[in-house]
């Protein structure tokens, strides 16, 4: 199978999984009147856009460069993952409003025996498709589908803790946990919502790699240091899956194209070894040009 159809057949069984639990959690939060549920309902129908979302641009992140977008359509996968973590927040702000609503005006849950049983079978089924777009998130290195599966494992958690508290609320009749819970939730999803916009959001404005990956790239030009006199105006940035790193490299001015050409060769390909998606350009600079930029 072609590794593009497979990344896109993942990320559609992400949504119609999703879609499966979102209309499963709106029945049942309706039929019980828990706002734990309908806030779990609502955190579920967030990842069924965000799965839909990163199928979507994980469609378009995938398509080769073309004359209007000579360095390819990698940031799509940073904008679906900066508007899911949007959508978060405002669902966030949502339940937050709904919990405080019923803490004043506590309401008794019906049917908390079905709740728990729905909140076990999504907390199951995105567990499973969790792991399976987790792994081909690794494989590709897609921002898009790294965020789909951190939000299907964070759908896991509050699933199974939505239903502790229907069960507490079924032994105890103490309702005001419905709210709490819900409350504790939203905070919860809120803030891994600002960990994903920290990820997402950076490489829309260039921001540079972390320390670790350009001193980890540093590393591998310096193993060449007795073939060049210096390198400089280092620079990196990442575009969806891609990185893209450029540099200038100062040669011995009798140096010949030839084995310059080799050099800048193996060069690229160790980082490539370390990076496999990354775009190298290394600017070559003779030995009279650093005297002069002195």
């Amino acid at each position: 199978m072609d590794q593009s159809a497979k990344t896109s057949k993942i990320a559609f069984l992400s949504v119609m999984s999703n879609t499966f639990v979102v209309v499963l959690k709106i029945i049942v939060g309706v039929l019980t009147g828990s706002v734990a549920v309908l806030s779990e309902a609502i955190h579920s129908f967030l990842d069924l856009m965000a799965s839909f979302i990163a199928f979507i641009s994980v469609r378009i992140s995938r398509k080769p460069a073309d004359s209007k977008h000579p360095y390819g359509h990698g940031k799509v996968e940073n904008i679906s993952g900066t508007i899911e973590t949007l959508l978060i927040f405002v669902a966030g702000i949502w339940i937050i409003y709904e919990c405080v609503h019923k803490l004043m005006h506590p309401e008794p849950v019906k049917l908390p025996v079905l709740g728990i049983v729905v909140m076990l079978i999504g907390a199951l089924i995105n567990f499973v498709v969790s792991r399976v777009v987790n792994k081909e998130a690794e494989r590709v290195h897609s921002v898009a589908m790294k965020s789909n599966a951190l939000h299907l494992l964070t759908d896991v958690f509050t699933s199974l803790g939505v239903a502790i508290s229907l069960l507490l609320v079924a032994l105890t009749d103490w309702y005001f946990l419905d709210p709490i819970i819900g409350m504790v939730l939203a905070l919860y999803i809120m803030r891994e919502a600002f960990k994903l916009m920290k990820e997402a959001f950076p490489p829309l404005v260039d921001a540079r790699l972390t320390p670790e990956e350009e001193q980890a790239i540093e590393a591998i030009i310096q193993t060449f240091s007795q073939e060049f006199i210096e390198y400089h105006d280092f620079r990196t940035r990442r575009s969806g899956a891609e990185e893209y790193i450029d540099f200038h490299l100062i040669v011995h001015g009798k140096t010949t194209i030839e084995d310059v050409h080799q050099l800048c060769d193996r060069i690229e390909e160790n980082i490539q070894q370390a990076f496999p998606h990354a775009q190298i350009f290394i600017h070559v600079e003779p030995e009279s040009e650093r005297s002069t930029q002195t």
